[in-house]
């Protein structure tokens, strides 16, 4: 196949373009002119119930190499890259906060597995990373019964306790965690 390019290096027009490899050779002096065309159509098809979804791949500026599935991300408006960048930095998150706090690997595991939870269904939208982060580790802290109390996180991460509180209270119903009471000197707190 031949395109209406020239070789730089000999001047030849004979140039032919493999979109399977993603290159551009002349065929005269052999000399490799692109290695990595990146196709710029999209295409779409139907469903079975008559919505539309997108063929190809989506390839991330970021990405080296290989790409992530573009058809079911673009439908859903979430691209799964996004969604592992969001867990990876919420477990780092939450991982710093725990070990702030002295706390064990099972639980760092079981506040990310809350976090999850709580992207999986949307909840984290629209808050500051950090208070669902302290909120998923103080629900791991009251289902575990540590002593941690919600000052104790609200302090490592400087933020403010009734804001914690209420992003802790949203979720914790919103994923229907069921809360132990918490007991200091024969009362119990809430």
């Amino acid at each position: 196949m031949s395109s209406g390019k020239k070789c730089k290096h000999c001047g030849s027009s004979e140039i032919e373009v493999d979109p399977a490899r993603g290159d551009a050779v002349c065929t005269n002096c052999g000399s490799v002119l692109e290695d990595s065309i990146i196709v710029a159509d999209i295409e779409f098809q139907e469903t079975t119930h008559g919505g539309a979804s997108v063929i190809g791949q989506f390839v991330s500026a970021e990405s080296k190499g290989g790409a992530s599935g573009f058809g079911r991300a673009f439908n859903s408006g979430v691209g799964q890259e996004s969604r592992d960048v969001t867990l990876r930095k919420a477990k780092d998150g939450i991982t710093a906060l725990c070990q702030q706090l002295r706390l064990n690997q099972q639980c760092i595991d079981i506040a990310c597995n809350f976090f999850k939870l709580a992207l999986m269904r949307h909840l984290t939208i629209g808050r500051p990373a950090a208070h669902t982060q302290a909120a998923c580790v103080y629900m791991m802290c009251r289902t575990e019964g540590t002593a941690h109390l919600l000052i104790d996180i609200s302090d490592a991460l400087q933020i403010c306790c009734y804001q914690l509180g209420r992003t802790y209270f949203k979720l914790s119903k919103a994923l229907c965690i069921n809360i132990p009471p918490t007991e200091v000197s024969g009362f119990n707190l809430y």
